[in-house]
């Protein structure tokens, strides 16, 4: 697997940034509505699409003056030096900044328009049975038992796994969500998703219990615009300190390393759907923009269950 190691990037002048890529992130955060987190991962393509166009002066041919095969020689070039993954989201993003620019009429045409990328592997989601989701929701309780841990942080702990788990949230959704957004009698929170988008997510009983217990305990003061997770000095809890977390309960758990909170989010799917549930139910579920993403999930469930007629069927 190739790491990505981007090229030591020149710094951006301000007038090459202030010029074409401050407008182009500006219109992805404040039209389109994108994350930071993907407005960053665009700035970042970009620097190093600019730190390339810098060899051999193409950069001084200006960007009307980049050709189709310079665009090859980019994406070829770049398989050196990231994973396919990550070549693949580059050079999205570097379409869209042509396709900007585009329909502005700054540019007469995208030279990406046609450039073949390398196929990327099809990998099934990695997600916990239903029997480690189990042990590692009890992570806290057995700290707390043990006197590892103090009843503050075993209970906001559980209700960080109860939530990703019984929610199906993603950690940035987690982490942003307010005690407004919760709506106690429904047992449900509204949620902003990516493109803040919002819908609305049942968090199921045992979660909503738990949420119940522990703001009537550590946070009985909270507001509508109070964040849900917080730290023992009343801060909202950070997308890393969820990532720590889980890794901790993972091996308390005695369970893969490798696996990382969306992994909880790739369990509630496949739960759900190896349970019987309609597969367009779970993609508004799991807020996803295309029925596309939430299929890879049935290729999970389909796998279970050719396991499961091969131990079973005489005829297997």
């Amino acid at each position: 697997m190739v790491e990505d190691t981007p090229a030591p990037a020149p710094k951006i002048p301000p007038e090459v940034a202030g010029e074409w890529l401050e407008p182009f992130l500006d219109f992805l955060a404040k039209e389109r509505r994108y994350s930071a987190y993907t407005v960053r991962n665009y700035r970042q393509a970009f620097e190093d699409f600019y730190a390339w166009a810098q060899i051999d002066a193409r950069w001084q041919r200006g960007l009307a003056g980049l050709t189709t095969r310079d665009m090859r020689d980019f994406v070829i070039e770049g398989q050196r030096r990231f994973s396919r993954r990550t070549l693949h989201n580059h050079v999205s993003g570097l379409r869209m900044f042509f396709r900007y620019w585009q329909r502005r009429g700054r540019l007469a045409r995208n030279p990406f328009t046609g450039v073949p990328l390398p196929k990327l592997q099809q990998t099934l989601p990695k997600f916990l049975t239903e029997t480690q989701v189990t042990t590692l929701l009890a992570g806290p309780q057995k700290l707390l038992e043990r006197g590892e841990a103090d009843k503050f942080t075993a209970w906001r702990d559980r209700l960080v796994l109860e939530l990703l788990y019984g929610g199906g949230l993603r950690v940035s959704e987690l982490v942003g969500l307010n005690y407004g957004a919760i709506d106690f009698g429904a047992g449900s929170a509204r949620v902003l998703g990516k493109g803040r988008k919002e819908r609305i997510c049942p968090l199921g009983a045992v979660a909503m219990a738990v949420l119940q217990k522990f703001r009537d305990d550590f946070d009985p003061a909270a507001k509508p615009g109070s964040p849900v997770l917080i730290t023992p000095r009343h801060e909202r809890l950070t997308v890393r300190a969820v990532q720590l977390l889980v890794k901790r309960y993972l091996a308390l758990a005695e369970l893969p390393m490798d696996l990382s909170p969306h992994k909880l989010r790739h369990s509630f799917a496949t739960h759900l759907l190896n349970s019987g549930a309609d597969l367009r139910a779970v993609q508004e579920l799991l807020g996803h923009a295309n029925l596309a993403t939430t299929q890879i999930y049935t290729h999970t469930s389909v796998a279970r269950l050719k396991e499961i007629y091969a131990k079973a069927h005489p005829r297997a």
